[in-house]
């Protein structure tokens, strides 16, 4: 896949455009010709008319040379890199330039960005474009691909590019990208653990994904066989078999399955001893109630701590048609706790959606109702609660985060586009949808005209406060 970007924009003069094509002071207006000197300007670079310096790009290591006859000119306006390397060069020698490979590869597109202002790129081409851009000193192109980066990283590619990209983003510290990447492959780890990409996962990117709450995924069972798929592929030393191992959730993994984990599982059956704590932990969590494990144990660690699991005994999809009609409700069913002890006692969850809707400071009571009821106004904004259909003396001990996953369909693959959270203190997700624009059929919130949506409940256990006698 590739697309083109354009480094040339209209400029401004207290925000105001001035490539505009209105009437101007004195009934003056513009006529705009630019693009006919960005076509002169290729055909200068590719007939190398007037040429007063040839560029001998050398790729390293080998005896391949490419050519290029350019004008000083263009080159130092663009670059000032290229003016230091142009100040009082002799016009007769050429100017050697000794590049990586695949930098050597796109080279005379970099060229042509210099004299045009617009290139087009495909994945496997943007980072050693984004290293010609930071070697020249080239700032838009630079920040261009960081964007153009950014923004593709739901695009196929036969290998996968987001782990690259992280890598890249990790060597020359672009924060940014690095964390969007991060994210990326956090919000949509299922897709990723069945792509060949999740075998070119480095050892520190798989301990830093393995370490967080917010991965997006069918099951706890589902990592730890996609990473024994890792170690099998990968063969790191035991240290990092054993710090991914211990990195796992088994507390989330039923019983029944860690049962056949301990018989069948080569990984485990291999470094067994080295998890033997925390099997022992998951099961003795599996085989107690919430509350009398909470009275010898830390149940705010992360063994128990679930992460977004999108199977049905944690949540449900819900699709809303034309979301901005009118209000929507919704009921589903999860297991009150991933525990053995509670995984087959049943959870009934209302939710509830608005496309407008007035913050709970100034809704409406309907007293003759007897409950608080959303008042629908073209002021208010998206919300959604979720709350428990009733009641239960089984809730002591626990809350319940809730997080509701928006999904995206970008560039024809769908993703996640966005993740709330709130908790069981409060009812609603208060910024949910606080930046899109529903009412247009071609917002990035939705897909096909309909909000996607996948609401999950996660169970937090806490630890009991026993007072001395």
């Amino acid at each position: 896949m590739s697309v083109f970007y354009s480094g040339y924009c209209a400029d401004t003069v207290g925000g105001a455009a001035l490539k505009q094509e209105v009437a101007l002071e004195n009934g003056a207006t513009v006529l705009n010709h630019s693009m006919t000197v960005v076509q002169r300007m290729e055909t200068l670079l590719a007939m190398g008319n007037g040429s007063d310096v040839t560029l001998r790009v050398q790729t390293i290591n080998t005896d391949e040379v490419k050519v290029i006859q350019a004008h000083t000119l263009v080159l130092t306006l663009q670059s000032d890199v290229f003016e230091e390397l142009l100040l009082g060069h002799n016009t007769t020698t050429a100017l050697v330039l000794r590049e990586t490979s695949d930098c050597a590869a796109v080279f005379d597109k970099f060229v042509r960005y210099l004299y045009c202002g617009d290139i087009s790129v495909r994945l496997d081409q943007a980072i050693p474009l984004h290293k010609l851009a930071s070697k020249y000193r080239v700032w838009a192109l630079q920040q261009g691909l960081t964007q153009y980066m950014s923004q593709h990283l739901s695009s196929e590619s036969p290998a996968g590019h987001v782990v690259g990209w992280y890598q890249y983003a990790m060597q020359i510290g672009d924060l940014a990208l690095r964390d969007s990447c991060l994210q990326y492959l956090s919000w949509n780890l299922s897709s990723v653990l069945q792509s060949g990409e999740w075998g070119s996962i480095s050892e520190d990117l798989l301990l830093s994904l393995l370490q967080r709450s917010d991965l997006i995924l069918q099951s706890e069972l589902e990592l730890y066989e996609a990473l024994e798929s890792w170690i099998n592929q990968n063969q790191p030393t035991s240290l990092t078999v054993e710090s991914t191992l211990r990195a796992v959730r088994y507390g989330m993994i039923p019983p029944q399955h860690l049962f056949r984990l301990q018989k069948q599982s080569p990984l485990m059956l291999k470094h067994y001893e080295s998890i033997r704590d925390l099997l022992y932990l998951a099961f003795q969590f599996h085989s107690a109630s919430p509350i009398q494990l909470a009275k010898y144990f830390d149940v705010n660690c992360s063994i128990f701590t679930p992460r977004n699991y999108l199977s049905s005994s944690w949540g449900s999809p819900w699709v809303i048609n034309n979301p901005t009609r009118d209000d929507r409700s919704f009921s589903f069913q999860t297991q009150l706790g991933p525990s053995g002890h509670d995984s087959s006692k049943r959870v009934t969850w209302n939710a509830l959606f608005s496309p407008r809707w007035l913050p709970l400071s100034v809704r409406s009571t309907y007293s003759e109702m007897g409950a608080l009821q959303p008042t629908r106004t073209d002021g208010g904004r998206p919300r959604i609660i979720v709350t428990p259909a009733t009641s239960s003396p089984d809730f002591a001990g626990v809350s319940f985060q809730k997080t509701v996953i928006v999904m995206t369909r970008q560039q024809g693959k769908v993703v996640v586009r966005h993740v709330y959270n709130f908790h069981q203190s409060t009812e609603e997700a208060g910024d949910f949808l606080v930046d899109a624009d529903l009412q247009r059929r071609a917002s990035e919130y939705l897909i096909d005209s309909s909000l996607y949506l996948h609401i999950v409940v996660k169970p937090l256990y806490h630890t009991l406060i026993v007072a001395r006698k």
